[in-house]
């Protein structure tokens, strides 16, 4: 096997199926990096398991320069091999596997030599189903995983709720996470309808990865689903992930019908407020922040206290309140969280009473999207 190629662009290559590389790992061979040349293009493969990635480096793309004089496959040592060709002097780097799989790595003057594995002993990648793909724009997918992933459970005593229950009918994608003291709920209408009804549970930790490699990604992904395994594909890489087993909790009867109390402020200022109110509450055992409401007054105040650091408490100026009053407490950071998702726009939060969960949602279009928080008894 020997190929040469344009070492930057070779890099990026790397960087993407690198993300799926883990040192820490009980199947050895999964540490390295799986190399397999044909004819006309290079396929590079990482995985630790949980997701594997792999993306196609084509010789007719003329950024890789690529020519490929024998083809074969190998396995060779992420970490460092991905190090020597960050490191090398020029612009063409050369790659070469001879006997016993030494592989002589090429550059200018530098010349390194390696010892790869047999590529035949790496795990196959799971077959799934390319029949019916399901399109979701990348960018609108991106902001559902943003939105939702903040409420993942991180307790792997109930493995389901570490990841996001998704539910496809038709055209509506339904979104939902939950650590059972949060909860996220995103749905979006899809551009084209897809064959069937889907009701399956992503990882956290995959989709907050494969989020990250949607950054640039401006067109459709495909997504393949199977028994336990999803795909998901856009442009040159196709990023694999196993699915989680078990039957998701009914979240539905968890969001409140009705509300006593509502309130609207602007994100990004109610967001300030309780950051500031936080910066005490963080030094007390229990992290516990309260709102206090009084319509009549048209007055919220939100109040801080730790009792070896002091208090602080702090008016608000909402755009509206209504309703009856309310003193609610809770932890800040899930308060944080939530808001940060939504950005510069009006959200309304709704009370029921001091001891029942709370939503925020847009004041626009409400009901695609729902964050729900649990308040926290202080007496």
């Amino acid at each position: 096997m020997q190929f040469s190629i344009n070492r930057q662009a070779f890099i990026k290559a790397l960087g993407i199926v690198q993300r799926a590389i883990s040192a820490k790992t009980t199947i050895p061979i999964l540490t390295g990096l799986m190399i397999d040349v044909s004819a006309s293009n290079i396929q590079l493969t990482g995985s630790n398991a949980d997701i594997s990635i792999q993306t196609l480096i084509s010789g007719d793309n003329p950024d890789y320069e690529l020519t490929i004089s024998s083809t074969g496959k190998i396995v060779l040592p992420a970490h460092f091999f991905s190090e020597i060709v960050k490191k090398l002097p020029n612009r063409e780097l050369l790659v070469e596997v001879g006997d016993n799989f030494q592989t002589t790595i090429k550059s200018g003057n530098s010349e390194f030599t390696i010892n790869g594995l047999d590529a035949n002993g790496y795990p196959h990648l799971p077959e799934v189903d390319s029949e019916h793909p399901i399109q979701l724009p990348a960018e609108i997918f991106r902001e559902v995983i943003g939105q939702t992933v903040i409420a993942v459970s991180k307790q792997e005593s109930r493995p389901i709720l570490t990841g996001i229950h998704f539910t496809l009918d038709h055209n509506q994608l339904l979104a939902v996470s939950t650590d059972s003291h949060r909860l996220s709920q995103r749905k979006v209408e899809l551009p084209t309808a897809a064959e069937g009804d889907y009701n399956v549970v992503i990882p956290g930790e995959s989709l907050k990865e494969l989020s990250r490699m949607l950054d640039s990604e401006k067109d459709a992904i495909e997504m393949h689903l199977s028994e336990n395994q999803v795909l998901f594909t856009f442009g040159k890489t196709r990023f694999y992930s196993r699915l989680l087993e078990g039957n998701y909790p009914d979240t539905s009867r968890l969001i409140p019908n009705s509300s006593e109390t509502k309130v609207q402020f602007a994100a990004p200022d109610l967001l300030a407020a309780v950051e500031r109110a936080s910066l005490l509450s963080h030094e007390s055992r229990n992290n516990v922040i309260k709102l206090t409401i009084n319509p009549d007054n048209q007055v919220v105040t939100i109040t801080g206290n730790s009792p070896d650091v002091g208090k602080v408490e702090e008016d608000l100026s909402p755009a509206e309140v209504s309703g009856a009053d309310l003193e609610i407490s809770f932890n800040p950071d899930y308060l944080k969280d939530a808001l940060q998702v939504f950005g510069p726009i009006d959200v309304e939060v709704a009370f029921t009473s001091a001891l029942r969960p709370f939503t925020i949602t847009p004041v626009e279009n409400q009901e695609n999207f729902i964050q729900l928080i649990t308040p926290v008894r202080t007496f």
